[in-house]
């Protein structure tokens, strides 16, 4: 995260830690409270150079500090919010465990970043499993109403795509609170599905190029099952980019639905036009054309411009600037992915050119 930015933004990409990982067990129910939790250290990919940026480690994990947080996303860089997407341990196997993980990781952010900030502009998600759909509708009915929890978290791993009615409940839930879902890469160590669609990655490089690929098979099948039919206000925010391979990838959906639309009856329209209404993308690195020139017709290829916001993924070593991410863009594109976007999504005010 390089120079701050003049203009407002929105950081809707930012993940905060445990000070230690034995932080997260005076959160749990007593009776899990000794149970093995994964270490969030212990991946099976890591960078090469470490998970976070080296100039942020202090006494804790980086991100672990609310002040220092605070301090380098508003003070320094000029974000007007953040949104917090706390990471929690992958698909544990043992799926009631890894339940109360969530629901300890949700009440730890209230206790620790959401309810002493006093400034208003960290905002949070609700975390859940996915794999435990009563339990997630359950911690969705329990926290929804909090005016500080503005999305609900699952994990981009997962052994069904989010389009099968298995996982329903959840998104109906998420919807009818006005809540979007959020999908996030929540580390290697749960009983997860290879990476990628051929299998394990050898490498980093590997893994972190293609596990967000995910993201269109679900994408994909929440069109293709008629989820978004069913729910016209659920929104899925899809937290690890993937935005530069959109197009392509919906060209081909909808090539084949209008050719065997008899098959998905129930989707009334190309599964491109699902875009707008139901799914955005977060991004700290543009992925698009080296000349600055053409960045803004290639942006605007699927109505990209309405779509992308800005999140840093603050801690990670991969983090970056607002500045770096819109670069190149005309105004009116700036504008939406910086604030604009973001803005509409989760109900805040921001006036352009100034913080609140």
């Amino acid at each position: 995260m390089n120079q701050p930015l003049t203009d407002t933004f929105i950081d809707t990409n930012v993940q905060p830690h445990f000070r230690y990982n034995a932080e997260i067990r005076r959160y749990l129910p007593a009776a899990h409270q000794l149970r093995s939790i994964p270490d969030v250290e212990q991946q099976w990919y890591q960078a090469p150079g470490g998970d976070y940026r080296a100039d942020l480690y202090g006494d804790g994990y980086p991100g672990s500090d609310p002040e220092t947080v605070s301090r380098h996303l508003f003070e320094e860089n000029g974000a007007s919010y953040a949104i917090l997407n706390p990471l929690t341990r992958g698909n544990i196997a043992d799926y009631l465990l890894n339940s109360r993980i969530c629901a300890a990781v949700n009440d730890w952010l209230l206790d620790r970043w959401l309810e002493p900030d006093t400034s208003d502009r960290f905002l949070g998600t609700i975390r859940v499993n996915p794999e435990d759909p009563k339990g997630a509708v359950a911690e969705i009915e329990r926290l929804a109403d909090h005016p500080k929890l503005v999305q609900v978290g699952v994990p981009m791993q997962s052994r069904e795509p989010y389009g099968k009615p298995v996982f329903e409940p959840i998104w109906e839930a998420a919807a009818a609170h006005g809540l979007p879902v959020a999908v996030h890469i929540n580390g290697g160590n749960g009983v997860d599905h290879p990476p990628t669609f051929a299998g394990h990655a050898h490498t980093y490089p590997g893994y972190a190029a293609f596990m967000p690929l995910n993201y269109f098979v679900h994408l994909a099948t929440l069109i293709v099952e008629g989820v978004f039919g069913r729910h016209p206000g659920l929104k899925f925010v899809f937290a690890d980019g993937g935005y530069d391979i959109l197009t392509p990838l919906m060209w081909r959906l909808d090539t084949f639905w209008l050719s065997m639309r008899d098959q998905t009856p129930w989707v009334d329209r190309y599964p491109s036009e699902f875009l707008p209404g139901h799914v955005r993308f977060c991004s700290s690195a543009f992925d698009g054309p080296v000349d600055a020139g053409d960045v803004p017709g290639w942006f605007d290829f699927s109505g990209k411009a309405d779509l992308v916001m800005y999140g840093s993924s603050y801690p990670h070593w991969s983090a970056a600037s607002a500045a770096d991410t819109v670069d190149g863009m005309d105004t009116e594109q700036r504008t939406k992915v910086l604030w604009r976007n973001a803005s509409e999504l989760y109900g805040l005010t921001v006036s352009e050119g100034s913080v609140p």
